[in-house]
């Protein structure tokens, strides 16, 4: 009320996150119902023989009929007031490209992601949450779901120069829905997107142009890494023939980041390590199976992905192995999880096979295909790190996304790990924008409407770091696993007492020391990064950057 009353534009965007997490909270609570419901419905339908489209709808208007409908109504007639106090407009522009294309309208952007359409498509998708791929042939999706600026399909949608805007206007949707199959035309801005309809020629002429004027795609590339006969580096050791740029770039940033950031001790399973360990005679009959399933997926069994990822979970580990990546944790100051009992090393055991099985998860795997990188050239180095047990988590663009502002940076704030953030986790992170000329004014432009928090006790987190990852022209980032070697605790948020929301001073702080973290590692690249980080009792620590696509 303080903020009213001093009119402060801020309070709506306080209300506007207390209303998103009102709405996530239905919207769960409706499909608990329909969980708990809809079997029985459609089993009494049809032993009833009731109309299929009356046991379809059996659910919705049980909903209807409550509480949850009315409270749904209210929530509508709030979110334009707000957004329009808040300036907030009826788009949120996540990657500003113009483009034309057939509207298609689909219900999960996932359920498509490994389609290929043959003429330009602007998919109209009622979810999306996060992680989903962007079909061959699409070059826009608007959506009225609310994926964080930074969350994977928004990156790779900017990598792929392809539009995507959250919508948030019903009747925008419902105009886009009715045109089905028809061709529209979309301009951006940072903040607003424009549309019309338009023929099919004038299509062909945008299309014609743009093949003209475009540039080519690059063709891509891996070098096969090959075993060089150590099980296990030190961050010393890192270099491009061992390891990934995630590693590679986490040790050069190791003493040349100012001492007020700090960077996590690791080490590195290297490249050719995953191949090694398979041709072990222990392993002979694991080697056999796998060798089997790559033949079924030679004849496109797309089945074999997931039977490929069960078969590497059953790798024995070798005696050199093991001791070596011991003498190298402890060496650099890390903990032995074995130390502690078997079961530890077990449970570490297991964390780097899934690191290692990733190779073969279904989106990765159908992305190398689709810009035809030879699978098999994939090689998976692991870089293992003591986790930091967060109070918040964080991403950096030191080039604003949404505007290609270079004076700007842009980044997003959880509570807890950073997964939650980059992950499909429902809700909104905070977000603020920062200019780099004065980064003690960071600008918040979104409170936080995540739910639910991810933190775990001290651990070791083993992360992919492929030879794909960071390929030029390729968006090969987060398609691969890193895994904690313990199980992260889920955590119900409450934002009401939390200071990055209730203390202004302290939020300011903490921003600031986000935004400086973030120019200072600009600055020694030279060039815009993506930075990914954590807080600790105030502390800033980056976990891993990597050039801003």
């Amino acid at each position: 009320m303080d903020m009213v009353k001093q009119k402060d534009d801020q309070w709506a965007l306080y209300a506007k996150a207390f209303l998103d997490r009102t709405r996530l909270a239905l919207a769960s609570k409706g499909e608990q119902y329909y969980n708990m419901m809809q079997p029985s419905a459609e089993y009494l339908g049809s032993l009833l023989n009731v109309e299929e489209w009356a046991v379809d709808i059996f659910t919705e208007e049980v909903i209807r009929g409550g509480s949850a409908a009315t409270l749904s109504a209210l929530l509508n007639r709030f979110d334009p007031v707000l957004r329009n106090v808040a300036h907030l407009g009826s788009w949120q522009v996540i990657s500003p490209v113009e483009v034309t294309g057939y509207i298609v309208v689909v219900d999960k952007l996932l359920s498509v992601q490994n389609k290929t359409y043959d003429k330009p498509t602007v998919l109209v998708a009622k979810s999306v949450k996060g992680e989903e791929e962007i079909p061959d042939g699409v070059v826009g999706v608007i959506t009225p779901d609310m994926p964080d600026v930074l969350s994977h399909v928004s990156v790779r949608a900017r990598n792929c120069k392809v539009l995507f805007a959250t919508c948030f206007d019903p009747n925008t949707l419902s105009e886009f829905q009715g045109h089905e199959g028809k061709v529209f035309s979309f301009k951006t801005t940072s903040a607003d997107v424009t549309y019309r309809e338009v023929s099919d020629s004038e299509l062909m002429q945008s299309s014609s142009s743009d093949a003209q004027g475009g540039e080519a795609i690059p063709s891509l590339s891996l070098v096969k890494k090959k075993f060089l006969g150590k099980y296990a580096i030190s961050a010393e050791e890192f270099s491009d023939e061992m390891v990934g740029a995630k590693s590679r770039n986490i040790a050069y940033l190791k003493g040349k980041v100012p001492s007020w950031v700090g960077i996590p001790t690791s080490v590195a399973i290297p490249f050719g390590t995953f191949e090694k360990i398979l041709s072990d005679e222990t392993n002979k009959e694991v080697a056999q199976n796998i060798q089997m399933l790559k033949g079924r997926l030679a004849q496109e069994d797309f089945s074999a992905l997931g039977e490929i990822r069960k078969t590497v979970l059953n790798l024995t580990a070798p005696t050199q192995p093991v001791k070596e990546l011991k003498e190298k944790m402890l060496s650099s100051g890390m903990p032995w999880p074995g130390d502690e009992s078997d079961h530890r090393w077990e449970q570490a055991w297991m964390a780097i096979k899934k690191v290692w099985a990733s190779k073969w998860n279904e989106r990765a795997y159908f992305s190398t295909r689709k810009v035809k990188l030879d699978h098999e050239y994939l090689s998976m180095a692991v870089l293992v790190q003591e986790i930091v047990n967060a109070d918040y988590a964080f991403v950096i663009h030191t080039t604003n996304p949404s505007s290609g502002d270079s004076s700007e940076i842009y980044a997003e704030v959880v509570k807890g790990l950073g997964e939650t953030l980059v992950g499909a986790y429902p809700g909104r992170a905070m977000s603020f924008v920062c200019k780099k000329d004065d980064l003690d004014s960071p600008k918040v432009l979104g409170y936080p409407s995540k739910p639910i928090g991810l933190f775990i006790k001290r651990s070791i987190i083993f992360r992919s770091d492929s030879n794909g990852e960071d390929l030029e022209g390729y968006a090969g980032a987060g398609l691969y696993d890193s895994v904690p070697m313990d199980v992260e605790d889920e955590v119900v948020l409450d934002y009401t007492t939390d200071p990055l929301i209730t203390d202004s001073g302290f939020r300011n702080s903490i921003l600031s020391s986000i935004a400086r973290a973030g120019h200072a590692i600009e600055e020694l690249y030279g060039s815009p990064q993506d930075v990914e980080g954590v807080v600790k009792d105030g502390k800033i620590y980056v976990v891993q950057t990597r050039p801003q696509m």
